[in-house]
């Protein structure tokens, strides 16, 4: 369940609850029983492991897809200045 943080808009008072995401936003401060706004705050999760990211976008040392070479055969490029003779 995700954590919630409000503040009080009167006392300012904050508030930080463990709420399922079904249930009903808080509304009165336990301090002062002013209004409660809700406060918007950054995640807090990490990735770990392989994963896509590491594995297939990442430019770091992870495994990379090798690139196919084409299979055929190249002719050496001929000098047209050794072949000629006086």
């Amino acid at each position: 369940m995700p954590i919630y943080e409000y503040r009080c808009t009167q006392c300012g008072h904050l508030i930080e609850i463990i709420q399922k995401i079904s249930d009903r936003p808080l509304r009165k401060c336990s301090e002062c029983s002013g209004k409660l706004e809700k406060l918007v705050s950054r995640a807090s999760f990490q990735l770990k492991g392989g994963g896509w990211y590491a594995e297939g976008y990442s430019s770091g040392d992870g495994k990379k897809s090798q690139t196919k070479t084409d299979s055929a055969p190249k002719t050496p490029k001929k000098d047209s200045s050794s072949s000629k003779s006086s």
